[in-house]
């Protein structure tokens, strides 16, 4: 076995290690296991061909890592949109109970619904009206006055 298959069995390993964990610095590291491999078909040593896979999967990490940490914090999946369809719709509530909080009828089924907390209305229940779905806790829907 040549040090080019090597690598690529290396590369190989990573990723299908990535593709059952779900790091994405796995992958970043398989990437420099592939510039290991182009270095062994350039000819370059043994030491060179290392110091390639390192710099390039060391590289690849940090600025994988940076960009991470530029997007800022996820939002959790209850209130993310892109995971609820629900996120963003409009419902309408006929009443408030006193505890705050109130069934209404979305999408063919009885919801529980109860106003976000922060909310300028949160004290005490606003009126019946339109609201706007903000996030989806297990069977309650987290609603703001459009």
């Amino acid at each position: 076995m040549t040090q080019a298959n090597a690598w690529w069995i290396a590369c190989g390993v990573l990723i299908a290690i990535e593709l059952a964990s779900g790091t994405f610095y796995l992958l970043m590291l398989a990437l420099g296991c592939a510039a290991g491999a182009l270095a062994a078909y350039l000819g370059l040593g043994g030491a060179m061909q290392i110091a390639t896979a390192a710099v390039l999967g060391g590289a690849a990490v940090l600025i994988g890592r940076k960009l991470r940490k530029t997007r800022g914090p996820s939002m959790p999946a209850e209130a993310n949109a892109d995971v609820h369809i629900d996120i963003g719709q409009t419902v309408q509530v006929e009443s408030w109970d006193a505890a705050g909080s109130a069934l209404v009828k979305y999408r063919g089924a009885q919801w529980q619904a109860r106003l976000q907390a922060g909310s300028a209305q949160t004290p005490q229940p606003a009126s019946p009206g339109r609201y706007v779905i903000r996030a989806v806790e297990g069977n309650c829907l987290v609603l703001e006055h459009a």
